[in-house]
């Protein structure tokens, strides 16, 4: 794709990026095949393609409207279109330079503006996010059911194992995790000391940083970034195998510390150190001897595979060849490489499109009538949950079981 975006742009970073990316996309259209936004309401704009010419047009000093920002804040930034492109663009990075751009130069309502506010102080802090949680579970049965849906009944969770082996890895509980559903970090505790691995903790869960970068409070965003990079090296330097997360959209939000630090000079080594220690939970465990984990009955499940775990990482069928290893019989899903709607903050920024795309996800995971639905992000979990009666667990709780 040709440009001609001003050198002032040019001289800066993201420009410099953005112009890259855009010059990789050969216009072939293939992504709009995989594009969920797309396929749902059928408007080029509300695809990749179309999105990418809004950016370009930005960058080269074209008018920016409400109009532009809405097709932009559509956008689920699932990179199901990267599975697809020929071409390698890096949809998702140019995504995220072209939807803070339209955030410097077109407002929102003040409804828009204290909700996006609400939920950059709110979901990244976990003692504040635990406590309105408790709040919410004592007042959930006089709740709307829309709010209800949101709020998870509290579980009793076992204790983590105590035992300590030679090999170790550091284990990121991150922020909403602990209070929505505590018993999925436990589990990968326990299943990593069936296994001979040690779980090391912070003593303090920690937000990765997505939803403020996600948010385009890109500052507070790399400040956390930075202050789990100090937390976390000490644990690198003791010998931890990996840094590890149960939640796929965390391991890709730590996989691209890298990428979001790489201009800063103090920081630019120790994101990459931090980066290629980040693994997900599955590829741990891909590796390792599961024979003792093997199912004493079959069980019948669906697997949805978030966008974070099959897009973002390129993880795509390891959860599912890890979960048929261990016995479980996995139903085949119609449109698995679609997106559940959602996508961090994105069901509650875009509850309607979000819906719409839960619905027809839990469609075709229950088509085959499966005793459980499992997934591997904690947003999708529940997420799904509120559109079906079918269990919906994490897999390694099924492994743990």
């Amino acid at each position: 794709m040709q440009t001609n975006i001003p050198q002032s742009i040019l001289d800066t970073p993201e420009g410099k990026e953005a112009n890259d990316i855009l010059r990789s996309c050969v216009h072939c259209g293939f992504c709009t095949a995989t594009c969920p936004t797309y396929q749902e309401l059928g408007d080029e704009l509300d695809g990749p393609r179309g999105r990418i010419y809004l950016i370009k047009d930005m960058l080269e000093g074209g008018e920016v409207t409400t109009t532009t920002q809405q097709h932009l804040d559509r956008c689920l930034t699932c990179r199901a279109c990267e599975s697809t492109c020929p071409s390698g663009v890096e949809y998702a990075h140019l995504a995220e330079i072209g939807k803070a751009m339209v955030e410097e130069k077109v407002g929102r309502p003040l409804g828009q503006r204290l909700l996006r506010k609400a939920l950059v102080k709110v979901l990244p802090n976990r003692a504040l996010f635990s406590a309105l949680m408790t709040v919410g579970r004592v007042f959930r049965p006089v709740l709307p059911q829309v709010l209800k849906a949101k709020i998870p009944k509290g579980k009793k969770v076992a204790a983590y194992p105590n035992k300590e082996h030679l090999r170790k890895v550091l284990l990121i509980e991150g922020c909403v995790q602990p209070s929505m559903s505590p018993e999925i970090d436990v589990a990968a505790a326990h299943v990593l000391d069936k296994l001979g691995i040690q779980t090391l903790r912070t003593g303090q869960a920690q937000c990765c940083g997505a939803v403020e970068n996600h948010l385009h409070a890109k500052e507070a965003g790399l400040q956390r970034v930075r202050a789990n990079i100090d937390a976390w090296l000490p644990f690198v330097e003791l010998g931890v195998e990996a840094i590890l997360s149960s939640a796929s959209a965390c391991a890709l939000e730590i996989k691209e510390y890298a990428h979001l630090l790489k201009n800063d000079p103090e920081y630019a080594e120790k994101a990459k150190i931090i980066s290629e220690k980040a693994k997900d939970l599955v590829e741990v465990l891909a590796v390792e001897d599961l024979s003792a984990l093997k199912l004493d009955a079959t069980k019948r499940i669906a697997f949805h595979a978030p966008c974070t775990l099959q897009h973002g990482q390129k993880l795509s069928g390891s959860v599912e060849a890890l979960l048929q290893q261990v016995g479980y019989d996995l139903s085949p899903v119609m449109d698995a490489h679609l997106c559940c709607g959602s996508s961090g903050t994105y069901s509650i920024l875009q509850p309607k499109l979000s819906e719409t795309l839960r619905d027809n996800k839990v469609q075709h995971l229950t088509a085959r009538q499966p005793d459980i639905i499992a997934t591997a992000n904690i947003g999708c979990l529940h997420h799904i949950q509120a559109g079906t009666d079918k269990p919906v667990q994490h897999w390694i709780n099924l492994l743990e079981d």
